[in-house]
């Protein structure tokens, strides 16, 4: 499962969560921790990552472009990065269902 953390989201998600998520990356170690949105979005799709971010932004934007890249959308209010952790934990299978399903765009996480 390649997933992208968005830069609202700690880049230790990805050391975090390496037994279940062993190609996630962050955007600040590909050099986009600045990027805007739309870099962002073209470098997951063209490198086949699902984005995972706290911004409603990329819900927007699945919206209007579609998919992929797919987005995981965290509505989780403000949580500490462990929170987090747990959270994307709890939600590996549903994850793992929305990744496999080729018409599924968007996994919104409440």
């Amino acid at each position: 499962m390649k997933l992208l953390f968005d830069h609202n989201l700690s880049p230790r998600l990805v050391n975090y969560l390496t037994d279940l998520y062993p190609t996630a990356n962050h955007v600040a170690f590909v050099g986009l921790d600045q990027a805007s949105d739309e870099l962002v979005w073209n470098f997951a799709r063209q490198s086949g990552y699902t984005i995972v971010t706290k911004d409603s932004d990329f819900n927007d934007l699945s919206l209007v472009w579609g998919s992929p890249p797919k987005v995981i959308w965290l509505r989780v209010g403000n949580k500490a990065t462990r929170q987090i952790e747990v959270i994307l934990r709890q939600q590996v299978m549903a994850i793992q269902v929305f990744l496999q399903d080729p018409s599924a765009t968007i996994l919104t996480i409440l």
